[in-house]
């Protein structure tokens, strides 16, 4: 059965956005060293999961990086050329290289993809899309990388949760830049 992973962007109290989704407390003085772990984390990968407000910029962000030849690399490839599935059940349809819109049931259509041909699975947000997973237990490895800022206020993906989500540390990871990746699996 594929796995799915969930990688997101984390701040030291729990938000992955700020209060009006800013993101610009995001680190992205990565060392190789990060790199060559988020590398080896999507290596297995053969499908990206993302919500309907992450997918708007996602899918357009790193098309860009593809046609630009100074940000064109192997990971800028790996992004594009992996196949997506967007789920939203307000877009009639989306553009893109890759990409396929799912309009189903998230934890038939999720548990389907698990059961499916292929590597594993992973999903990078956005909030009420990466919530959902997490309340219907969905993920199977947790990759938080905790970025070196509190914001005091902002979206978390843990909000929605109707009981407690007992998780176990697989690996805590730091590195040079001030991310710390915490791997949790389900408990």
């Amino acid at each position: 059965m594929r796995k799915l992973k969930l990688q997101v962007q984390f701040t030291v109290d729990g938000f992955i956005a700020g209060p009006t989704n800013e993101m610009d407390w995001l680190v992205w003085n990565w060392d190789e060293e990060l790199n060559k772990y988020v590398t080896d984390l999507t290596e297995p990968v053969s499908t990206i999961l993302l919500g309907r407000k992450l997918a708007e910029g996602f899918i357009g962000a790193w098309e860009s990086r593809a046609a630009d030849p100074a940000t064109a690399d192997a990971g800028t490839h790996k992004m594009n050329s992996t196949p997506k599935v967007v789920f939203s059940r307000q877009l009639e349809r989306i553009d893109g290289k890759n990409v396929t819109l799912n309009r189903g049931d998230i934890v038939e259509e999720i548990n389907a993809l698990k059961h499916g041909e292929g590597g594993d699975l992973i999903a990078y947000g956005g909030g009420d899309f990466v919530s959902s997973l997490i309340k219907n237990n969905l993920i199977d490895d947790y990759y938080l990388f905790v970025n070196p800022v509190a914001l005091g206020k902002g979206m978390s993906i843990f909000g929605e949760l109707d009981k407690k989500l007992n998780l176990r540390l697989a690996e805590a990871k730091s590195f040079t830049c001030g991310i710390v990746v915490l791997h949790y699996q389900p408990a």
